[in-house]
């Protein structure tokens, strides 16, 4: 039986090799390639033409959303969306008939999707696959303001959710970062830019190369020298800005 030809496409190294490890206990089964960012996953699926994708939904450089774009809804292959955000994506993917997985999924639920995959592309029954692609991405501009409502770190064999909602600030510690939520700190395996695209930019503003804050959280800003200002939280905690991000501090001033 011919196996079917899988594209793993995920900025999260640990996802992609925990995918790696579980799809290998199936039959049917080929991993063709894998991908960390969309710029990557563009290249792989014209080069490779894999008869299925897992696209991660949220990618440093790009959204799932973009690479179909990118790629065109009538020539995309079979899409599973990986998530962690189970609000607008989950409801949109229902929505839209595609198949989507939350993360953290078991082995069970992705038993599931493969088989669904392996079922629609046996009967080759995606020729609708390219219309609910255009139907979602046509949601997806069409509330293009929402945003997760929660992050996911892993910690060990553990997953905690984090809601987006209860971030003080955002501290950079090289291809990690600090979430800091009150008096408790997780540490998430995320740049500080690809975290920057994920949230809210109503909500949550750059004020440094190395930080970012919940407006909600700041309390006052104090001026200093040299054009920068220390952002003074509730708490009482004071968060030096960058001067190269001036513009956005003064952005928060004006509202």
């Amino acid at each position: 039986m011919t196996k079917l030809r899988l594209l793993i496409v995920d900025d999260e190294p640990l996802i992609r090799s925990g995918l790696r490890s579980e799809l290998a206990k199936f039959d049917g089964i080929e991993i063709v390639a894998e991908c960390p960012d969309g710029k990557s996953a563009i290249a792989a699926i014209v080069a490779k033409k894999p008869d299925l994708v897992f696209l991660d939904v949220q990618l440093g450089d790009c959204t799932g959303l973009d690479v179909v774009r990118e790629i065109g809804p009538q020539h995309m292959p079979l899409v599973t969306f990986v998530t962690a955000y189970d609000d607008y994506a989950v409801k949109a993917f229902e929505l839209n008939a595609v198949d989507y997985l939350l993360k953290p999924f078991d082995e069970e639920r992705l038993r599931q999707s493969v088989a669904r995959a392996q079922e629609r592309w046996t009967a080759r029954k995606h020729g609708g696959l390219a219309h609910q692609l255009q139907s979602l991405l046509n949601a997806a501009s069409a509330d293009s303001a929402a945003w997760p409502e929660r992050l996911v770190v892993r910690a060990g064999e553990r997953f905690e959710f984090v809601p987006v909602e209860a971030l003080d600030w955002v501290e950079s510690a090289n291809n990690y970062v600090q979430l800091h939520c009150g008096a408790k700190t997780h540490l998430m395996l995320e740049t500080l830019s690809g975290l920057e695209k994920k949230l809210d930019p109503r909500k949550f503003v750059r004020i440094h190369r190395g930080r970012i804050v919940n407006v909600a959280r700041i309390r006052a800003a104090h001026v200093m020298s040299n054009g920068v200002y220390e952002l003074e939280l509730h708490g009482g905690l004071r968060l030096a800005t960058g001067r190269q991000f001036r513009d956005a501090v003064h952005s928060l001033m004006r509202k």
